[in-house]
C-alpha cells in the first residue's frame, strides 16, 4: 500500500516569477496519472492538512512564525531570510507553507503507523529552512517538520537521505545534535554552487558523532560517478546506523539540463538512485520508505519524468525506460511551457550502470570526495573506510 499526499492546493507555494515554479508539480502529476501510475492497485491518494502551529513549532522558533505570518503585509520586511531574490514574500506564504510541511507530515505518519509501507509527498523536500530563517526558496523545513514528528512517536532512529544537488543543509542543521536521526547527502560540492556547506568534516555535533554524512561531489559528475559515490558511502552507513525507517528528499536538479547546477545525471540515473533508496528501506526498514520532491529546474523535461519514475518505483513496477511520452501529455507541456525542449520517452538513453569504488582506484576528485566522506565518518560507526565491502 503506497500513500501519495497531493491536493491542487498545494500549488499554492508559488513565488512568483521564480525558478520554483509550481507547473512542475502540475506536470508530473499529468504524466504520471497518464501513464497509469496513480490508478494502480494499492494506491491512496489524500489531500493535505495544514502542519499545525504546534507542529511547526518542534523545529521552528515562535519568532520565526510569528514573522511568515505577518510578512506579506509590511511591504519593506526585512530580516529572517525573507523578502529576498531568493525567498520572495507571497500572499499566502505562511498557509502554503504549512501545508506543505503537513503534506510531508501526513506522509510520515502514515508509514510509522503502518497504514502503509511507502508514501510520498512530491510537493515537500523544502530542506533549506532553518529553525528560524528561510533560505533557499524553502520557507518551513517539511522534512524535519515530519522527522520532528516521527521522534515524538517514539521513533528511535530515523534516517534522512537528501540526493537533491543543494547539500540539504536545513534538515542537517536541525538535527546536528540529535544521535537518533542521521542525514546523508549527496551533492555538488559547496566550494561550486549554494549553500557552500556540506564538506566530508561536518560529521554530528557532541554526542551525534557520525550521524551527518556528506558526499561532496565535484561539477560534472554523471551517473556512473553519482551511484559509485552513492554506493561507496549511503549503504555503509545506514546498515551501521540501522534506521527504523527512511525519509529521502529526492530534488530532480543533478539531471543535466538543470539551469542552476552542474551535475551531469540522466533520468535513467536518477531511476536507479531511486531504486537503490527502496532497496535500502526494504533491507533495513521492513519497507519503510517516505519520498518527498525538492529542487528541480528543468520543469517541463527533466523534473516530470524524473518523479514520474520515484511515484512508479513507490507505486510498485518501475516503469519500462523506454516508455513513450503520451502525445496528450506533450500538448499540455507545450501549453505551459512553449519554449522548452520535450522529451519523447521515459529515457534520456542513460545507463544505470557504474564502477564499483575501490581504495588505490587512481585518484579523481570523485573518488577523493567519496575517500574523504568514507575517512570522515567511517571510523566513527567502527567501519574501516578502505574496506570496500563495507
Amino acid at each position: 500500500m503506497t500513500l501519495l499526499v497531493w491536493s491542487e492546493d498545494l500549488r499554492s507555494y508559488d513565488l512568483g516569477e521564480h525558478p520554483l515554479d509550481p507547473v512542475r508539480l502540475e506536470l508530473t502529476w499529468a504524466l504520471a496519472g497518464q501513464l497509469g501510475v496513480l490508478d494502480r492497485p494499492g494506491v491512496v491518494i489524500r489531500p493535505a492538512v495544514a502542519a499545525s502551529e504546534q507542529d511547526l513549532l518542534r523545529v521552528h522558533s515562535q519568532d520565526y512564525l510569528s514573522a511568515v505570518r505577518r510578512a506579506p503585509d509590511e511591504i519593506y520586511f526585512s530580516g529572517y531570510g525573507l523578502n529576498t531574490p531568493d525567498n520572495p514574500l507571497f500572499d499566502g506564504m505562511y498557509e502554503a507553507s504549512a501545508l506543505v510541511s503537513g503534506a510531508t507530515m501526513m506522509a510520515a505518519e502514515a508509514v510509522w503507523s503502518g497504514e502503509f509501507r511507502r508514501a510520498v509527498s512530491l510537493a515537500g523536500g523544502l530542506h533549506h529552512a532553518f529553525r528560524a530563517s528561510a533560505a533557499g526558496f524553502c520557507v518551513f523545513n517539511d522534512p524535519a517538520v515530519a522527522i520532528a514528528r516521527l521522534l515524538e512517536l517514539g521513533a528511535e532512529r530515523v534516517a534522512y537521505i537528501d540526493i537533491d544537488v543543494h547539500h540539504g543543509d536545513g534538515v542537517q542543521s536541525i538535527f546536528y545534535d540529535d544521535p537518533r536521526v542521521m542525514t546523508v547527502s549527496l551533492h555538488e560540492t559547496g566550494y561550486a554552487l549554494f549553500p557552500g556547506t556540506g564538506f566530508a568534516a561536518e560529521t554530528g555535533g557532541p554526542g551525534a558523532e557520525g550521524t551527518s554524512v556528506n558526499v561532496a561531489l565535484p561539477p560534472e559528475t554523471g551517473d556512473a560517478g553519482w551511484l559509485r559515490a552513492f554506493h561507496a558511502v549511503v549503504p555503509g552507513v545506514l546498515r551501521a546506523f540501522k534506521p527504523q525507517i527512511l525519509i529521502t528528499q529526492c530534488g530532480a536538479d543533478p539531471h543535466r539540463l538543470d539551469p542552476l547546477a552542474d551535475l551531469r545525471m540522466t533520468v535513467d540515473g536518477q531511476r536507479a538512485a531511486q531504486l537503490a533508496l527502496r532497496d535500502l528501506a526494504e533491507e533495513l526498514c521492513e519497507g519503510r520508505w517516505v519520498a518527498t520532491g525538492g529542487g528541480g529546474y528543468s520543469l517541463a523535461n527533466a523534473v516530470p519524468r524524473a518523479w514520474t519514475h520515484l511515484l512508479a518505483t513507490a507505486t510498485g513496477i518501475p516503469l519500462d525506460p523506454a516508455t513513450p511520452i503520451p502525445p496528450k501529455w506533450r500538448k499540455l507541456a507545450a501549453q505551459r511551457r512553449p519554449h522548452d525542449e520535450l522529451p519523447l520517452r521515459m529515457t534520456d538513453d542513460g545507463s544505470e550502470k557504474y564502477l564499483p569504488w575501490q581504495p588505490g582506484l587512481t585518484p579523481d576528485p570523485l573518488d577523493r570526495a567519496i575517500l574523504a566522506s568514507r575517512q570522515a565518518v567511517y571510523p566513527l560507526h567502527g567501519l574501516d573506510p578502505l574496506d570496500a565491502r563495507d
